[in-house]
């Protein structure tokens, strides 16, 4: 590297190390409570990561992204406030950045494997509080797993059991999962329910499941009580496993 490029990359990580400080970090206004900022190190600006980094800034969050490939930080430069070109494999240059200061640490890198290994291990040895990691495939996760990382998700997988579902059950009108087998689920209310209240239709005590809304034409109805009478093409948003939920359907 020549003297001019190790110049430019010392100013970028110094500008880094004191934009993150604790006390020259900006001040964002933000309404409601000012404890619900977080601060995200996200690694790796593929499609993935590139579109977490812009959600998060968009909720004010503050987010350092960071990637290998100078073209693609050059990509989304005018994108994101605070990027940087760097390798996140390196527990040294991770460590000058100050990424121990964050509250939660995002692997995105999906191509080379190894690098995505290490960067987990590396936010985990710096003592992140919360390290999510993406996987391609199940063993991947396996892998992620075992070696620290608190959540590892797969995308494409889940946004393809996402779909499946929603195709598969016609009656679902979308659908909010929270785990591998727990969702939030919109369902138009089964006829054999209509003019019956919630409490006859012992919903919790046959299926294991709750309904905490009733959507009724643009009205909604939040924790309906037991009385509540279900009409005819409510929408009724329920708490339980999709497995449940799918019987209810049935």
């Amino acid at each position: 590297m020549s003297n001019q490029n190790s110049s430019l990359v010392n100013r970028i990580v110094d500008n880094v190390k004191t934009l993150f400080r604790s006390d020259r970090r900006p001040r964002l206004t933000r309404s409601g409570n000012a404890n619900s900022r977080h601060e995200f190190i996200i690694i790796g600006l593929g499609r993935f990561g590139t579109s977490l980094a812009m959600a998060l800034t968009a909720y004010n969050h503050e987010v350092l992204a960071i990637d290998l490939d100078k073209k693609r930080v050059q990509q989304v430069a005018n994108l994101l406030p605070h990027v940087v070109q760097m390798d996140a494999t390196d527990i040294d240059a991770l460590r000058e950045v100050g990424a121990d200061s964050f509250d939660t640490g995002i692997v995105c890198t999906g191509s080379v494997f190894e690098a995505n290994l290490l960067a987990t291990v590396n936010l985990r040895k710096l003592g992140v509080r919360r390290v999510i990691s993406k996987a391609r495939t199940v063993t991947q996760q396996e892998i992620l797993q075992r070696v620290g990382a608190d959540e590892v998700i797969l995308p494409e997988h889940e946004a393809g059991v996402r779909l499946a579902r929603r195709l598969s059950a016609i009656d679902f009108v979308d659908f909010l999962q929270l785990s591998h087998d727990t969702g939030v689920v919109e369902i138009v209310a089964p006829e054999q329910f209509i003019g019956r209240s919630l409490m006859e239709s012992q919903v919790r005590a046959h299926y294991g499941i709750s309904v905490i809304a009733i959507k009724r034409g643009n009205d909604v109805i939040v924790s309906p009580g037991a009385d509540q009478v279900i009409k005819e093409n409510d929408i009724l948003v329920v708490l339980g496993r999709i497995s449940d939920c799918e019987r209810l359907q049935d």
